[in-house]
């Protein structure tokens, strides 16, 4: 059975009433190492009224212990989220576990506990210096996203960034399982597909681009660039398991309305297997007795590990 080190994630968020619900769940499938320490542990299972599994495997000496405030975008939650998430990266570097899952950190705790990433992903790329993609989806339909935080102001220059898309569309072909025939669908970037250049020409890189990667493949992996506003109708999608879509909201609007409550995201051109929830923190019913959780998201991030 696969190992996995677990991120816990903001715990003014659902991250870890996720964990102590879910745990029996959990490790059916993998054998799951909580990276929190027993006083933390503690506060959070007293508030949320849940009794610690007897078997619940956690990792000591992560960060300052605080009190936890349900709901609140705090200093010392991103301090000690942020602390996790180096301690399950550190076990994986150490090969004592298999992989990562990670469970909703806040940005903004981050930022104000003085981390200098955005995110998981941007992290990821700087611990192992390599370009790391964003995946998201379920098994009939995974996106990926060749930007992903960053102003829509920006992203035009970025698709016209020939070079780095090319590489990225080679990255990514070089990380996924392609069934023979199979395609990848890239999205155009603008409306109707920059309409001959009429509505924009950013298409015309994205076709050079294109044309490097699958020169470099050897194989015509990839369609010339979608209209984005057909990509995700259910005919369409009959012939696709892989987009690509060339920015965040492009690709995760479709793939939440049709897949909210059981998507994943994957990070794929790395060393190491890491998988997360696709959803945030939830601060608006974190710690709250009148509403039920949805698993579905936590529970497919572990089964990512058992899939070759």
């Amino acid at each position: 059975m696969k190992r996995v080190a677990i991120s816990i994630g903001d715990l003014n968020g659902i991250g870890i009433e996720l964990a102590l619900k879910n745990h029996y769940i959990a490790k059916e499938i993998v054998e799951p190492i909580y990276c929190i320490d027993r006083v933390m542990l503690d506060r959070a299972s007293k508030l949320l009224n849940i009794e610690i599994p007897e078997d619940f495997k956690i990792v000591n000496k992560i960060a300052k212990p605080f009190e936890i405030r349900a709901g609140e975008i705090r200093k010392e939650s991103g301090v000690y989220s942020f602390a996790s998430f180096l301690k399950a990266i550190e076990l994986a570097k150490l090969q004592d576990v298999d992989g990562v899952m990670t469970l909703p950190i806040n940005k903004k705790a981050w930022e104000i506990g003085g981390v200098k990433y955005k995110g998981h992903t941007d992290a990821l790329r700087d611990f192992f210096f390599s370009d790391a993609i964003m995946m998201l989806g379920v098994p009939s339909m995974f996106v990926a996203l060749y930007t992903e935080h960053i102003p829509l102001k920006d992203i035009a220059k970025e698709v016209k960034d020939i070079s780095k898309l090319s590489n990225f569309l080679i990255d990514f072909y070089n990380s996924i399982d392609l069934k023979d025939d199979e395609k990848i669908a890239l999205l155009a970037l603008n409306p109707h597909a920059g309409d001959g250049g009429v509505l924009g020409d950013e298409e015309k890189s994205i076709i050079k681009a294109k044309n490097i990667a699958e020169k470099f493949i050897g194989d015509e992996v990839y369609t010339n660039p979608i209209v984005p506003d057909i990509a995700f109708t259910p005919n369409f999608r009959k012939n696709y398991r892989y987009f690509v879509a060339m920015y965040h909201d492009q690709g995760l609007a479709p793939l939440k309305a049709l897949h909210f409550d059981e998507s994943i995201n994957i990070s794929l051109n790395l060393p190491i297997k890491r998988s997360s929830v696709d959803h945030g923190t939830a601060f608006d019913i974190a710690y709250r007795k009148d509403r039920e959780l949805n698993s579905k998201s936590y529970i497919n991030a572990f089964k990512f590990f058992n899939v070759k």
